[in-house]
């Protein structure tokens, strides 16, 4: 397990953009078998990639028309036995990685990008990616309030002029 003092900031990339942590087996299970809609994880991770693509790429992504009905995510190396348990029940036969980001529907895996697959992408590439994922999946539409809320959450974490996130 890393220090939790050097994660916190890596957490809060995430859950202040609105994700749901979710920290044991129960509530991986809770979330994904008892889920209705489309759900989006992440495994965050404290590598390069993660912070470089993955978490901005992510947050980006939800700035689209189309958006998964719930956000949640869990951190390898720290959560251990709720990664180690979705990992098994969730995504059985894929090789473990991190980061790691995907979609659910009804429990169901949908669609994944695995570290392998983020890594040399940018942010944008990513939530170009994911957006094409939400409109071919999604069906709840992003309410003007929240999209303004991300965008003032996202000018100000990554220092970008708020009207650069409306084109």
């Amino acid at each position: 397990m890393y220090p939790e003092q050097l994660v916190a900031p890596m957490r809060t990339d995430l859950t202040s953009a609105g994700f749901t942590e979710l920290k044991t087996s129960e509530e991986v299970e809770n979330n994904l078998s008892e889920q209705k809609g489309t759900t989006l994880l992440v495994i965050n991770s404290v590598c390069g990639c993660a912070a470089r693509s993955a978490r901005p790429g992510v947050i980006l992504s939800m700035l689209n028309s189309l958006v998964p009905d719930e956000y949640v995510t869990l951190f390898a190396g720290m959560e251990k036995e709720a990664v180690e348990h979705f990992r098994v029940k969730y995504l059985p036969g894929i090789t473990p990685s991190s980061p790691n980001i995907a979609l659910f529907r009804n429990g169901h895996l949908l669609h994944i990008l695995q570290r392998y697959q983020v890594e040399g992408k940018t942010a944008g590439d990513i939530a170009q990616e994911l957006a094409s994922v939400y409109d071919k999946f999604c069906s709840k539409k992003n309410s003007p309030e929240e999209a303004e809320k991300l965008k003032t959450y996202i000018a100000g974490k990554y220092q970008l002029n708020i009207e650069s996130l409306n084109t």
